[in-house]
């Protein structure tokens, strides 16, 4: 007797096993009847409208918690015109002191430019929209000027304080009163209105003085005590929040010498919530002065 010989074949669907003359044939399963759609394979996209109801909810909720936060963080206007002005306070205390000169703080009022000479116009121009927000420093005398002779300079170029606050016009003239400070407890605090000078050029330093245009200033002399204001008082400059609008030439945006609008946003916070920078006479020094929270 042969031996049995195990041959293998392989077609398609099924294996053929051929051991000596016996053929055996094993089918190889199929999936046919265990077909899973393809609809069911294939993963889904969208939300659902619970889903997208919940995530909306859960972003109000986040949102409700954040805003209180985001609004804290927004910059004041105020504050930190309030700031600005203390630094250049206190910069024109260091010149006056470094010069050993008496310096002047020159601010702008509106209307300022009524007085300037036709031919000053092009100069008075760039000032037009630095109404109430602008100021300069401004020597008459330096160290190594001749006895008697007056050399004026402008020590800076015209800033402004930031966009959103405003020195309020009452300061200019004629003064204002705030009450329930921590200066004056109990009693109205009245700020009296800024000293003028005539004697100042205007508005560039090569200008002629002209005794018409008087100026808004505070000044310093050589050892840094407050030589404007009231005698005997210090001086206090408020800061108001809101905007500052000047008039514009529809076509070239040039600013035009109108007296500026001011708009006090929120009304009644120059005196509701009061912001200043009080100036010591004696000394000279500056610090802010606010309503504080009860």
């Amino acid at each position: 007797m042969q031996n049995p010989v195990l041959r293998i074949t392989h077609r398609a669907s099924r294996f053929t096993f051929h051991v000596s003359r016996f053929t055996f044939h094993v089918s190889r399963p199929t999936h046919h009847g265990l077909r899973i759609p393809h609809s069911a394979l294939r993963t889904s996209l969208a939300f659902t409208l619970l889903e997208l109801l919940m995530v909306i909810a859960i972003m109000g909720l986040l949102a409700a918690i954040a805003l209180p936060s985001i609004r804290s963080m927004k910059p004041n206007a105020k504050v930190a015109a309030t700031r600005q002005l203390l630094d250049a306070v206190v910069h024109a205390r260091q010149l006056a002191i470094s010069q050993r000169t008496t310096v002047y703080m020159v601010f702008l009022s509106t209307n300022f430019w009524i007085s300037v000479p036709a031919a000053q116009t092009t100069n008075v121009q760039p000032l037009l929209d630095k109404q109430l927000v602008g100021y300069a420093y401004v020597c008459l005398r330096s160290v190594g000027d001749q006895p008697g002779v007056q050399y004026p300079r402008y020590l800076s170029s015209w800033k402004t304080l930031p966009q959103g606050a405003f020195i309020p016009l009452a300061k200019f003239w004629p003064g204002l009163t705030l009450t329930n400070t921590t200066l004056s407890p109990g009693n109205p605090l009245f700020i009296p209105p800024f000293s003028t000078a005539n004697n100042i050029p205007f508005p560039t330093e090569n200008s002629p003085v002209n005794p018409l245009v008087t100026l808004p200033y505070i000044a310093f002399n050589g050892t840094g005590q407050l030589v404007s204001g009231q005698s005997g008082q210090p001086e206090l400059i408020p800061i108001s929040e809101g905007s500052v609008g000047v008039v514009r030439d529809a076509s070239t945006k040039v600013a035009q010498a109108q007296p500026a609008q001011v708009i006090e946003l929120p009304p009644g916070n120059t005196t509701n919530n009061y912001s200043l920078v009080y100036i010591d006479r004696l000394t000279g020094r500056a610090r802010v002065e606010r309503r504080t929270v009860q």
